[in-house]
């Protein structure tokens, strides 16, 4: 049995037709020639465009010169309105600041503080998940409360509540699916005075989003200054200043990378949490084995994670089959040749884990769900050089380690508790507008252990 994939469109498209279908869904918007493809060039008559999927030339532009590869611009118009000038989008003198503030509060020391804060969450939502009755749910909004609480438990030391969890869910959902990942503007070029044109919706739930976070980084500032805030990320991120500058973040600033913090931290951990959850209910004697795993490991300490082997490997199978960003685009600064094609000054480089992932000239049965692939040579090898998940490089995202504790930990608790099948007939059809999510959600049926 295989894991749901988005149908390929044909090799050959109008113009008009790709970007109908693009805005619809990026994934199901590429031909089927990707997941073979070493390299491939898209051409429009404003730009051209790279799909890189050849491992030596993803470790250039990753690894050995990603200066010479700034995050594309044209990505971030279709972000600006959640994320402002987050570290997610900026480039240059502007990141490397922005790192050094941030990369400190994501240390190993600094994840084993957070770990009860995550415990707390993931138990909380396996007691909810218990008492779901045996009606079918859709796992997704169970999933977005338990990434949002531990968002919320980790960065500012509060359990999200209900109504809470809802709005917020509702929020960054209604965002996505408002706004895909490139607009006009990320398509035809248009100086910066020029208005953007992004729709109602996409003004207003963005602009709740961020009144929202507002709210947060105020009240926390007011406590930093008092002498009352808890000592958890949002204040290890304030009270950081910049070694070379000796600058703290302001609240515009900090307002931005909270942002980020939520749809990395939030929207991306929930959509991986949901794809191993449906998982695992295709594959009862995998989670027959994960189950047994974490009723051995009961409520083990930060220092005892090691012993999750196959929560991890599931986890890490889930993020390879369904990577909740789907693709990453970065902007040639020079003129450069790959595979003997020029590849001008100003083209846009397509890294698509998506595709990357599930490529069938380098994974060994790359569309089945193998969480023992990560044992073999084959598994070994594509994690080193077909794997990028959070990216990689000078760019991983800062919360690589945060998420790798927090998504074994989320299923280990779990399913101690609690057994999930599918539900016939309902076979989640994944999509991608920010993150890989289901289009009518994930419905799996749960009952208690």
């Amino acid at each position: 049995m295989r894991p749901p994939k988005p149908p390929s469109r044909p090799d050959r498209v109008s113009l008009w037709r790709y970007g109908r279908l693009f805005r619809k869904d990026i994934l199901s918007a590429q031909p089927a020639r990707l997941y073979r493809a070493w390299m491939a060039e898209f051409r429009t008559p404003f730009f051209r465009s790279f799909l890189i999927n050849q491992p030596d030339l993803l470790q250039i532009i990753l690894r050995e010169r990603p200066e010479n590869f700034p995050k594309s611009n044209r990505v971030s118009e279709g972000l600006r309105p959640l994320l402002g000038n987050s570290v997610f989008l900026s480039n240059g003198e502007t990141w490397k600041r922005q790192r050094r503030i941030i990369d400190p509060a994501f240390e190993g020391g600094r994840l084993r503080d957070t770990f009860p804060a995550m415990q707390a969450a993931a138990e909380a939502a396996a007691v909810r998940l218990r008492q779901s009755g045996p009606a079918p749910v859709d796992i997704e909004p169970l999933a977005s409360h338990l990434a949002a609480d531990v968002i919320f438990r980790s960065l500012f030391s509060i359990p999200i509540e209900d109504e809470t969890a809802a709005q917020v869910y509702r929020l960054f959902r209604d965002y996505q699916r408002s706004q895909p990942i490139l607009n006009l503007a990320a398509i035809v070029p248009m100086p910066r005075w020029m208005p953007r044109f992004f729709n109602r919706r996409t003004r207003q739930t963005a602009k709740a989003i961020r009144a929202l976070i507002t709210d947060l980084t105020r009240a926390r500032m007011a406590q930093i200054e008092a002498g009352t805030a808890p000592d958890d990320l949002a204040t290890k991120i304030m009270t950081t200043a910049d070694p070379q500058t000796g600058e703290r973040f302001s609240t515009e600033e900090m307002v931005d990378q909270v942002a980020i913090f939520f749809l990395a931290g939030h929207e991306t951990s929930a959509s991986a949490l949901a794809w191993a959850l449906y998982l695992l209910a295709l594959f009862p004697d995998r989670q027959d084995r994960l189950a047994e795993e974490a009723q051995a490991w009961g409520r083990g300490m930060f220092s005892q994670m090691g012993q999750l082997r196959l929560s991890r490997d599931v986890f890490r199978e889930a993020l390879r089959l369904y990577p909740p960003v789907p693709m990453m685009v970065r902007e040639a600064q020079c003129p450069e040749q790959f595979r003997n094609r020029d590849v001008p000054k100003g083209a846009q480089l397509v890294l698509s884990p998506w595709h990357l992932h599930r490529h069938e000239r380098l994974w060994e049965r790359p569309d089945e769900f193998d969480p023992d692939r990560w044992n073999t040579d084959n598994g070994r090898s594509c994690q080193r050089s077909a794997y990028f998940p959070f990216s990689a490089g000078a760019r991983v995202c800062p919360g690589a380690g945060f998420a790798m504790i927090e998504g074994p930990l989320m299923l280990s608790t779990l399913l101690r508790e609690v057994h999930v099948e599918p539900v016939a007939h309902r076979v989640p059809v994944p999509v991608a507008h920010l993150t890989v999510r289901a289009k009518d959600g994930i419905w799996l049926r749960v009952r208690p252990r």
